[in-house]
Formats: C-alpha cells, structure tokens, sequence
C-alpha cells in the first residue's frame, strides 16, 4: 500500500527544525538520568497517597532523552494513531500521479510541526502501545534533557525541586492510565473512531474550512476549539471531539491540581514554576502562536484551567468522594459542555453516588 506519509523524511526534516541543542553537551546532563530515576519512583508514592491511583503495570520507568529521540518516539506514535485515514487515504494516493509529491509535502508538514513541538515539551507519558515496538520501549515517561537544563539556566529553578515537579505531573498521567483498568482502552477507542471518520474527500476539507469562515463572522475564533483538527470534523466527529476534549480537560486539571497537592513540602518553589510556565507559553506571539492554534496547544492550555475549575466545584459540592466517582465508569467522564459548567455533572451523577456511599 502507498504510505500517504513520507515518515523518513518528516524525521529528518523535525530533527532540522528542533535545532541545536546547547546543553546537550553540558556537564549537567549527566545528573539528569539519575535525578529521574529517582524522583520519578518518589512521584509514584506520593501520587498514589493523594489520589489513591496505583498503576496496574508495574513501576513507573523514566527515559532522559533528547529532542531526536522525542521526536522519534513520537512519529511512532503518530504512525500508530493515524493508521486508521492512512489506511483510506493510500489506496487513493496510489491511483495519483501526484502521489509521490504529497507523501513529501505531507512529511515535510508532520516534520515541521514535530520539531517546532520538540524544543517546547518538557515531559510526555508515552501511553500508546505498538503491537510491533518491544516491551521495553513502550510505557515510559519521558524527560526531554536538553529543553530541562535550558529552562533551569534561563529562569534559574532550583534543578532537584524542578524535576520532582514534573515527574509528578507526568507520573499522575500514567496513574490515570495505569491504574484505572478501563481509561487506556477508552481513551484510545475515542480516539481511533474520531481518526477512523475522517473522510478524506476533499469536499469536506472545503466544509470545514466555510465553518471556519462562518465562526469568525461570528467573533470566534475556530481555532480555540482544538485546533486544525476540530475545524475540518464533520458532524459526527464533532461528537466525539466533545468527549476527548472533555476527558483530557480533566486528566490534565487533574494532573496539576494532583502535582500541587504531591509537593506540599517538597517543592516550596511550585508557585513559581507553576507561573513562569504559563507565562512562556502566553508570551509565543508570530508563526509560533499560529503553530499552537493550528495543532490545538491552545485548547490544550484552556484544558489545564477549565479542568482545575471543574475539580475545584467538584470537591466543594462533593468532596473527595464525589470526584472519585469519576474513576468508576466511561459513563461517569464528563464531556466538554460538563467540564465547562460542572453543576451538570453534579447534577447528572450525584443522585447515584449518594446511593453508593
């Protein structure tokens, strides 16, 4: 089959695009491996002790890796999670004699927005299993090094509290993953039927983009939404969009309002990173601020909020207890329109969690 991707060289065109890495060569890379071996074992713990999340996997296993190797394990990821519209779209491509000119430019497009991505992230938990990748190299959090050392040197973290405060953020995202039985499946399964609908048909690209057109007139902007991927949905995409954008806003609240509550006592500067965080990505102005909107980094910056908020008006009607609730079913995960007005959710799950108590 022809791959509508040319993989090869959307690689070679990220590794490019990420750059130099000054401090790839500093003796302080060299702590970063052992730093994160440990605390990522320690985020374990203390993530277990105040969400009561223990991974059914085994333990946690960190990786320092550069930007290359990122964004290697990402294209890997990619591959696997966009097989599904490659899987329509080849056959197509194979009967074009423009073919072998889109694998390219499409390569080249994947490549550009994987190594712009690769000099921004921090940490990633890897959950996506690839039937073909040894056991080994899949299930990792991982730490990418050189992007770590240069946000210690520019705004001068102090570099154990630092790492301990990402380990814990990205360590509750495998807890989500791990040690609720039915999240990964779910999750994923949400995913690959929101993939799976793409209509390649270019009519519906041309839909998507009048949509656009017509959410400006109306003040909007269609990127806020979730990016390129939201605009060129068709209907019923949009629904399951809903229910991803809904989940993620509330495992990434949850990750943060969890890597707060984690280092009480352990890392007195969290405030500190909390907020120089956010500003950096509020400063991304030119090309930069398009990237984000266009592949959803803006959306994904709203989720952190609008996620925390949710939890917050949670435990003040319910308690811990009631925000537990949400581990127990796919049913009990609130969508986008909930996440954005938690009164619904209580509304809709209360009555069943006062009977199970």
């Amino acid at each position: 089959m022809t791959e509508a991707v040319a993989w090869d060289l959307a690689e070679r065109v990220a590794v490019r695009v990420a750059g130099t890495e000054p401090f790839a060569g500093s003796y302080l890379y060299a702590s970063l491996e052992p730093d994160f071996a440990e605390f990522t074992a320690q985020a374990e713990d203390l993530v277990a002790g105040v969400t009561g999340l223990r991974s059914l996997a085994g333990p946690a296993r960190s990786r320092v890796t550069d930007r290359a190797g990122w964004i290697r394990a990402n294209i890997a990821s990619f591959q696997r999670l966009l097989r599904p519209v490659l899987e329509k779209v080849g056959p197509r491509m194979a009967d074009s004699p423009m073919a072998p000119i889109g694998r390219q430019v499409a390569g080249a497009q994947m490549g550009a927005m994987l190594g712009w991505m690769s000099t921004r992230v921090l940490g990633q938990y890897d959950l996506l299993l690839i039937e073909d990748e040894k056991p080994e190299e899949q299930d990792l959090v991982y730490y990418v090094g050189p992007n770590i050392l240069s946000i210690e040197k520019r705004f001068a973290f102090p570099p154990r509290e630092f790492r301990l405060w990402l380990a814990l953020h990205e360590v509750t995202h495998r807890a989500q993953f791990t040690g609720v039985p039915w999240m990964r499946p779910h999750f994923l399964g949400l995913v690959e039927r929101s993939i799976g609908s793409i209509d390649p048909d270019p009519k519906r690209f041309v839909e998507g983009l009048k949509r656009a057109v017509g959410q400006m007139r109306d003040g909007r902007n269609p990127l806020d939404d979730g990016g390129l991927v939201a605009i060129l949905a068709g209907p019923e995409q949009h629904a399951v969009l809903q229910q991803v954008q809904g989940m993620m806003s509330l495992l990434e609240g949850h990750g943060d309002v969890t890597m707060n509550r984690a280092g009480i006592g352990l890392v007195p500067s969290a405030d500190r990173f909390h907020r120089t965080l956010h500003d950096r990505r509020q400063q991304q102005t030119g090309p930069a601020k398009l990237l984000q909107k266009l592949i959803g980094l803006d959306a994904k910056m709203k989720q952190y909020e609008q996620g925390e908020r949710f939890i917050e008006q949670v435990e003040d009607a319910g308690g811990p207890e009631l925000l537990a609730e949400i581990w127990q079913s796919p049913d009990l995960l609130p969508d986008l329109e909930e996440i954005r007005h938690p009164d619904r959710w209580i509304q809709r799950v209360r009555p069943a969690a006062a009977v199970g108590r």
